[in-house]
């Protein structure tokens, strides 16, 4: 016979995660931190700063609900394979209703589209007022694509990336003038779409790259990723020379900006470089929350670029509860 010490323990039961916290796992809290950071390069850009208090809070207030939106209605459309392949996640394990999800996305969406039109007609001063609110529209049909159809194509990087490239110009929508001296699209110059699509190519590439960053990914697919990410780093370091806005520059255009995009390139892309060589999936991951978390990087340096240091620091400051955020929230 044996004695009660003998017997195996049953294992402790694990509490259910409070409900705040479940919200923060199916809202990707920490990531709407670079959707701030967008906005922010973007009013900054244009404006030398955030400009005027209620038109940058509606915007920012726009990009974060458009953005969470997103990461929303992605779970809601991943239901059935999140059952198989992801039970702990909010919605397979009952600690957010699906009915509720998707009720929740889709309001997200209308109200970041509604907060996007306010800001051009609260500013009062821009010329194309209704501006704010179409790149709102195009951003949350972009998000609706992605979620709903293009998520699983082999174009789904693209419409991520476009995703960020309206984020951006969201920013850019309360520009002080319309058109520039050359070629511009709704009033936005050759300066600002270059930038927006510096972004939303970089933010593809992170998608190729982390494309099956679950199981040990394809090294060709990880330099592509990585190849695309580079290219987009590349269209920022040479937007300068197609400058047409009338931007008093901080860093000289010439050396020392290139210089300082090559060095966050190496940076950013060193740790992608070692996922190539051994692609287990904790290198891969590791390599793309490194990359999502250095977009705020990146609009921080363009904003030192564009005006004072100041504003630069402000965004660079978004960083802190993104990974203050993430101890306890998972990003992807």
């Amino acid at each position: 016979m044996t004695n009660d010490e003998s017997q195996p323990v049953p294992p402790l039961p694990v509490p259910p995660p409070s409900k705040l916290l479940s919200y923060l796992r199916l809202f990707r809290a920490p990531n709407v931190f670079t959707a701030i950071a967008d906005v922010a390069m973007g009013l900054v850009f244009v404006n030398a700063s955030f400009g005027q208090a209620t038109p940058a809070a509606c915007l920012v207030g726009a990009s974060c609900l458009l953005y969470t939106a997103g990461m929303i209605l992605n779970d809601v459309f991943d239901v059935q394979t999140d059952v198989r392949e992801r039970p702990h996640r909010p919605i397979p394990a009952g600690q957010v209703s699906l009915a509720w999800a998707r009720w929740l996305g889709f309001e997200f969406l209308v109200i970041g589209i509604v907060l996007g039109a306010c800001a051009g007609f609260a500013a009062g001063n821009v010329p194309l007022p209704w501006r704010s609110g179409a790149v709102a529209a195009c951003l949350a049909a972009c998000v609706l694509l992605y979620d709903g159809l293009l998520k699983n194509t082999i174009v789904a990087p693209l419409a991520m990336g476009a995703c960020r490239f309206f984020n951006v110009l969201l920013g850019m929508s309360l520009s002080a003038t319309a058109f520039g001296d050359s070629f511009s699209i709704a009033g936005f110059a050759t300066s600002h779409l270059m930038v927006a699509g510096g972004i939303g190519i970089y933010i593809s590439g992170v998608t190729w790259f982390a494309r099956t960053e679950a199981k040990t990914s394809n090294r060709m697919l990880l330099a592509w990723g990585t190849l695309v990410m580079a290219v987009g780093i590349g269209l920022l370091a040479l937007f300068p020379l197609v400058q047409e806005t009338g931007i008093a520059f901080r860093l000289d255009p010439k050396y020392v900006w290139p210089l300082v995009l090559f060095m966050l390139t190496f940076t950013i892309l060193r740790r992608c470089i070692l996922a190539i060589t051994n692609p287990h999936p904790q290198r891969v991951q590791a390599a793309v929350k490194q990359c999502i978390m250095s977009l705020i990087v990146l609009d921080a340096a363009v904003c030192l670029f564009v005006a004072d240091w100041p504003w630069a620091v402000a965004v660079l400051a978004l960083l802190a509860p993104m990974v203050a955020l993430g101890k306890w929230v998972y990003s992807t």
